[in-house]
């Protein structure tokens, strides 16, 4: 783990030093050039030298919802780093830094659910749960009633053992958007989940018979030993041109 984090500082350097050199010479890199780079440094893993990268892009083009979400998605990681090596008083710092990036890009973009998403994970990281319950709250009742945002909201609650809770979210979700396939399939998961196997079924049955190409859907009852529902003839025609 140390050495991984000390290649992180040392790819870090080398990418600092390779734009600094770029902008001396007067061709600094482009918005875009440091979001593309940064985005390779974090498929490497390189949260570092990913974050410096954004940090650079933001410079730019201050405020983007996107850019400020990969920010407190590598303070999160860096966070989750200082934890693991137990310095939990640099661990708080870097999740009180990634919140903070969060909190930007929500500002930015109020509905932006991954942000929202990303800021309960860091609030769980630092052991604010009832916090990230709250953050999970309002997201559901002021970003805009939707399916994902009351299947987030039932994840929060199965985390906690509220099961009541999540499954009253879950079916809200399904209520809301009866045709989403994807709702569905949650309040199908989350039954079976509770060993209620044949009313999860029937759920997860709903949910390939809105979307067919589902292969996580059609693996489950497969697994099962439910065979696979005929989708509509509208369907199967669009599936098979």
């Amino acid at each position: 783990m140390y050495a991984t984090y000390q290649t992180s500082i040392r790819w870090t350097s080398v990418v600092i030093f390779a734009f600094a050199a770029l902008s001396v010479a007067g061709c600094g890199p482009s918005y875009r050039q440091l979001r593309i780079e940064g985005q390779r440094a974090v498929v490497d893993g390189e949260w570092g030298a990913a974050r410096h990268l954004f940090e650079q892009a933001n410079a730019k083009k201050p405020g983007d919802p996107a850019n400020l979400h990969d920010l407190g998605v590598c303070s999160t990681m860096l966070a989750r780093h200082q934890f693991e090596l137990e310095n939990h008083a640099a661990g708080m710092r870097e999740a009180d830094r990634a919140i903070g990036y969060y909190d930007k890009s929500i500002t930015a973009a109020p509905g932006y659910q991954a942000s929202l998403m990303g800021k309960n994970r860091a609030l769980e990281l630092k052991g604010q749960f009832e916090e990230a319950l709250r953050t999970a709250h309002w997201a559901a009742s002021y970003v805009g009633p939707s399916a994902k945002q009351q299947i987030w909201l039932a994840r929060e609650y199965e985390e906690r053992g509220d099961l009541d809770n999540a499954l009253l979210r879950l079916r809200q979700g399904v209520a809301m958007e009866p045709k989403s396939p994807l709702a569905h399939k949650e309040l199908g998961l989350f039954l079976i989940r509770c060993g209620r196997q044949r009313a999860g079924v029937n759920e997860l049955i709903r949910s390939y018979r809105l979307d067919p190409n589902q292969k996580d859907v059609a693996d489950k009852l497969r697994s099962l030993g439910e065979p696979l529902p005929v989708p509509p003839p509208s369907q199967s025609a669009s599936t098979r041109g």
